[in-house]
Protein backbone atom coordinates (compact mmCIF):
# COMPACT_ATOMS: atom_id res chain seq x y z
CA UNK A 1 0.00 0.00 0.00
CA UNK A 2 1.46 3.36 -0.95
CA UNK A 3 1.65 6.05 1.69
CA UNK A 4 -0.08 8.53 -0.59
CA UNK A 5 -3.28 6.49 -0.28
CA UNK A 6 -3.37 6.97 3.51
CA UNK A 7 -5.40 9.86 4.85
CA UNK A 8 -3.22 12.67 6.16
CA UNK A 9 -4.00 15.87 8.07
CA UNK A 10 -3.82 17.73 4.76
CA UNK A 11 -5.94 15.31 2.71
CA UNK A 12 -8.40 13.45 4.94
CA UNK A 13 -11.46 15.52 4.02
CA UNK A 14 -10.97 14.56 0.34
CA UNK A 15 -11.46 10.81 0.92
CA UNK A 16 -14.74 9.43 -0.41
CA UNK A 17 -15.44 7.69 2.91
CA UNK A 18 -15.12 10.92 4.90
CA UNK A 19 -18.72 12.22 4.44
CA UNK A 20 -20.06 8.75 5.36
CA UNK A 21 -17.94 8.76 8.52
CA UNK A 22 -19.09 12.28 9.45
CA UNK A 23 -22.74 11.25 9.06
CA UNK A 24 -22.30 7.98 10.97
CA UNK A 25 -20.41 9.70 13.82
CA UNK A 26 -23.17 12.30 14.02
CA UNK A 27 -25.83 9.57 14.36
CA UNK A 28 -23.80 7.75 17.04
CA UNK A 29 -23.20 10.95 19.05
CA UNK A 30 -26.93 11.73 18.89
CA UNK A 31 -27.46 8.50 20.90
CA UNK A 32 -24.48 8.49 23.26
CA UNK A 33 -21.49 10.51 24.50
CA UNK A 34 -18.74 8.52 22.76
CA UNK A 35 -17.83 6.90 19.46
CA UNK A 36 -16.29 3.44 19.40
CA UNK A 37 -14.71 2.30 16.13
CA UNK A 38 -16.72 -0.94 16.27
CA UNK A 39 -19.93 1.13 16.53
CA UNK A 40 -18.80 3.17 13.52
CA UNK A 41 -18.32 0.01 11.44
CA UNK A 42 -21.79 -1.18 12.47
CA UNK A 43 -23.32 2.24 11.71
CA UNK A 44 -21.68 2.23 8.26
CA UNK A 45 -23.09 -1.26 7.53
CA UNK A 46 -19.58 -2.71 7.34
CA UNK A 47 -19.98 -4.88 10.43
CA UNK A 48 -23.20 -6.78 11.13
CA UNK A 49 -24.31 -6.19 14.74
CA UNK A 50 -24.80 -9.95 15.16
CA UNK A 51 -21.16 -10.57 14.18
CA UNK A 52 -20.00 -7.90 16.65
CA UNK A 53 -21.99 -9.66 19.38
CA UNK A 54 -20.46 -13.02 18.44
CA UNK A 55 -16.98 -11.45 18.64
CA UNK A 56 -17.81 -9.89 22.03
CA UNK A 57 -18.78 -13.36 23.27
CA UNK A 58 -15.47 -14.80 22.06
CA UNK A 59 -17.06 -16.78 19.23
CA UNK A 60 -15.12 -14.97 16.47
CA UNK A 61 -11.34 -15.11 17.00
CA UNK A 62 -10.51 -11.89 15.13
CA UNK A 63 -12.92 -8.99 14.45
CA UNK A 64 -11.37 -8.21 11.06
CA UNK A 65 -12.68 -11.56 9.76
CA UNK A 66 -16.25 -10.29 9.96
CA UNK A 67 -15.76 -6.66 8.88
CA UNK A 68 -17.19 -6.32 5.37
CA UNK A 69 -14.42 -4.34 3.71
CA UNK A 70 -10.75 -4.93 2.96
CA UNK A 71 -8.18 -4.19 5.63
CA UNK A 72 -6.81 -1.20 3.73
CA UNK A 73 -10.24 0.44 3.74
CA UNK A 74 -10.75 -0.47 7.42
CA UNK A 75 -7.42 1.18 8.25
CA UNK A 76 -8.38 4.32 6.33
CA UNK A 77 -11.72 4.48 8.17
CA UNK A 78 -9.91 4.24 11.52
CA UNK A 79 -7.53 7.08 10.50
CA UNK A 80 -10.40 9.23 9.21
CA UNK A 81 -12.28 8.65 12.46
CA UNK A 82 -9.26 9.87 14.45
CA UNK A 83 -9.01 13.06 12.37
CA UNK A 84 -12.75 13.72 12.59
CA UNK A 85 -12.82 13.05 16.35
CA UNK A 86 -10.00 15.57 16.74
CA UNK A 87 -12.05 18.13 14.75
CA UNK A 88 -14.98 17.53 17.12
CA UNK A 89 -12.72 17.94 20.16
CA UNK A 90 -13.50 14.40 21.35
CA UNK A 91 -11.10 12.94 23.91
CA UNK A 92 -9.40 9.64 23.01
CA UNK A 93 -9.89 6.93 25.60
CA UNK A 94 -8.34 3.47 25.32
CA UNK A 95 -10.87 0.74 26.06
CA UNK A 96 -10.02 -2.88 26.81
CA UNK A 97 -12.29 -5.42 25.15
CA UNK A 98 -12.36 -8.70 27.07
CA UNK A 99 -14.41 -11.85 27.29
CA UNK A 100 -14.07 -14.06 30.36
CA UNK A 101 -10.74 -12.48 31.26
CA UNK A 102 -9.23 -12.86 27.79
CA UNK A 103 -8.45 -9.83 25.68
CA UNK A 104 -10.37 -9.88 22.41
CA UNK A 105 -8.39 -9.46 19.18
CA UNK A 106 -9.29 -7.06 16.43
CA UNK A 107 -6.61 -7.89 13.87
CA UNK A 108 -5.07 -11.06 12.47
CA UNK A 109 -1.59 -9.59 12.89
CA UNK A 110 -2.18 -8.54 16.50
CA UNK A 111 -0.06 -5.44 15.77
CA UNK A 112 -0.31 -3.21 18.88
CA UNK A 113 -0.92 -0.05 16.79
CA UNK A 114 -3.80 -1.70 14.92
CA UNK A 115 -5.28 -3.13 18.11
CA UNK A 116 -5.07 0.33 19.71
CA UNK A 117 -6.74 2.00 16.72
CA UNK A 118 -9.75 -0.32 17.04
CA UNK A 119 -9.97 0.00 20.83
CA UNK A 120 -9.66 3.79 21.00
CA UNK A 121 -13.01 5.35 21.90
CA UNK A 122 -13.62 9.07 21.39
CA UNK A 123 -15.51 10.73 24.22
CA UNK A 124 -17.43 14.01 24.41
CA UNK A 125 -15.62 16.34 26.83
CA UNK A 126 -17.71 18.02 29.53
CA UNK A 127 -21.07 17.24 31.07
CA UNK A 128 -23.24 18.28 28.13
CA UNK A 129 -23.16 16.41 24.82
CA UNK A 130 -23.66 19.13 22.19
CA UNK A 131 -24.31 16.42 19.59
CA UNK A 132 -27.51 15.05 21.13
CA UNK A 133 -30.93 16.26 20.10
CA UNK A 134 -32.39 18.14 23.11
CA UNK A 135 -35.85 17.05 21.93
CA UNK A 136 -34.84 13.40 22.38
CA UNK A 137 -34.62 13.88 26.13
CA UNK A 138 -30.99 12.86 26.53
Amino acid sequence: MSHSSKPTVASYREFKEYPKIVAAVSRILARQCFVAPVALFVEMDLLPAADLERWNRGQVPVLERVIRCNLSKAGSILRLLRFHAHDLNLKPSLTVYQHKGHRLRFSRSGDPKIEEAYSQHFVVVGQHNPHTDPEAGS
